[in-house]
């Protein structure tokens, strides 16, 4: 496999992550500071010298992988597996209210990846929609050098996807925690035959 390396990065901070709103696929625009936060990560994320750089379809993210592809030098492709988990009922609601409306729910959801809230989606299930595109870059670079690739998306789907990669079962995904806007997970395999990936960074950024 020579599909090395894969630094998952979320976006910059948006007008619903300051209002305190759970987004979803709902789209929503960053702010002053998640534009300076994905343009100060920009030049940290260049030293890996990625290969491809891809990004959700969500304005948000596709605003952060267009910072990034400037400083990197590479066009970002959109994908639309790479959204954020559907949040179903709870999209553009803040914690009080969904808690409000469905009582012990949220802990539900935080502690179970196989719980989807009302209309929306399981963490597992986020997992296995994007899965495929890790196969297909498999396929793409497997007879190139040792290559990264770079994934802008989002939070949820980034610890959902790192579990996964990692072989862990749902009950242990709670085991790591969110990340910060701008800030990535890095997952790499060793050189040779070996196709297992193991957790290189997790949270990794610079500090507001």
């Amino acid at each position: 496999m020579t599909l090395r390396r894969l630094v998952l990065v979320r976006h910059g901070q948006t007008d619903f992550n300051a209002e305190g709103r759970m987004q979803g696929h709902l789209e929503s625009e960053l702010t002053e500071l998640g534009v300076a936060q994905v343009r100060r990560a920009a030049p940290v994320l260049a030293q890996f010298d990625p290969a491809r750089l891809i990004s959700s379809d969500l304005s948000r993210a596709a605003r952060s992988a267009e910072e990034i592809g400037l400083v990197v030098g590479l066009a970002a492709k959109l994908d639309a597996r790479l959204r954020e988990t559907h949040l179903g009922e709870w999209q553009g609601l803040t914690p009080a209210e969904v808690e409000a409306r469905w009582p012990g729910a949220l802990a539900t959801w935080r502690s179970d990846p196989t719980w989807a809230p009302p209309g929306g989606e399981s963490r597992v299930a986020v997992a296995a929609r994007a899965m495929p595109l890790i196969d297909e870059l498999d396929q793409e670079f497997a007879s190139d050098p040792p290559r990264t690739v770079l994934l802008c998306t989002h939070g949820g789907l980034i610890t959902a996807l790192s579990c996964a990669l990692l072989g862990l079962e749902p009950a242990s995904w709670t085991a790591l925690g969110g990340l910060g806007n701008a800030r990535w997970v890095t997952v790499q395999r060793r050189s040779g035959p070996e196709t297992r990936w193991r957790l290189t960074g997790f949270n990794v950024g610079l500090l507001d």
